[in-house]
């Protein structure tokens, strides 16, 4: 494997998604046309995930046609390898004691929509254009816990209890798996009794600006790692509009991004 697609998929990577990838069934009486080398199209998925190209454009380097690398990026998303890429990432993170619970911050991101499908509406703050939105927690340090997706008009209190009941049981350097945060901060829009009622109720001590009493500068202090996450998620270039009809193709490029965000802190 050339330089080129080893930066795309360092060994390391490779090993972790060996883990979680389906193995492919053998056919008993042989022959068919040969497979594709998985770990090829990986790499071919995560340039389109990077530099935000179409499946057509992607170039001959990978060895596989388009239609085999995106037949495959279905294939693996039904699976959910990418839902559980991720989680054993962060279980790699907490078992060295990265990720820091103490204090943990909630946002959202809104986006375009090109193709509509389903969790998709009306953005309220692009001129009623068709959208869809990525929530994300953080913990402290600014790594995302847990993501999901949802119509661009779902109001951010909404979603609250999706994506907290999202966090996964994490391992942690000691003790017990963990997947509740200390505190929880938010932006006025999470300024809701019902809220903070739910994040009581699971022992999380909610952080939220009071709207019409606290400034939003306060807030700024703890609130910068998570609008720091965003551009990172930004980074990947598939995620500056939402290209995929289909929700779970969607929310499986958001998970695949946010596994590589989580697999830099590992490589550092």
């Amino acid at each position: 494997m050339d330089a080129f697609l080893q930066r795309l998929v360092p060994d390391e990577l490779w090993e972790l998604f060996q883990r979680v990838v389906p193995r492919v069934p053998t056919r008993p009486q042989g022959g068919g046309r040969r497979r594709a080398d998985d770990r090829m199209v990986l790499a071919a998925i995560v340039y389109v995930a990077t530099t935000g190209c179409a499946w057509r454009q992607l170039p001959p380097v990978f060895g596989a046609s388009w239609q085999t690398v995106n037949r495959r990026f279905a294939e693996w998303s039904a699976a959910r390898v990418w839902a559980r890429l991720y989680r054993i990432i962060l279980d790699e993170l907490g078992a060295r004691g990265e990720l820091d619970w103490s204090r943990c911050v909630i946002d959202s991101v809104s986006l375009r929509a090109v193709k509509g499908g389903k969790l998709t509406g009306p953005n309220p703050v692009d001129r009623g254009k068709n959208g869809s939105k990525i929530h994300m927690i953080t913990e402290r340090t600014g790594l995302p816990l847990s993501v999901a997706i949802s119509a661009a008009n779902v109001h951010d209190s909404l979603a609250v209890e999706h994506v907290v009941r999202g966090i996964p049981p994490i391992r942690s350097r000691r003790g017990r798996r963990r997947r509740r945060p200390a505190k929880l901060h938010g932006d006025k829009g999470y300024d809701y009794l019902r809220v903070r009622r739910f994040l009581r109720g699971r022992g999380i001590t909610p952080r939220i600006a009071r709207r019409g009493i606290e400034s939003s500068q306060r807030l700024g202090r703890h609130r910068w790692v998570v609008e720091r996450t965003i551009a990172w998620l930004n980074g990947y270039r598939r995620l500056h509009r939402r290209y995929e009809r289909r929700a779970d193709h969607f929310a499986s490029f958001v998970a695949l991004a946010a596994a590589l965000i989580c697999y830099r802190r590992l490589t550092k």
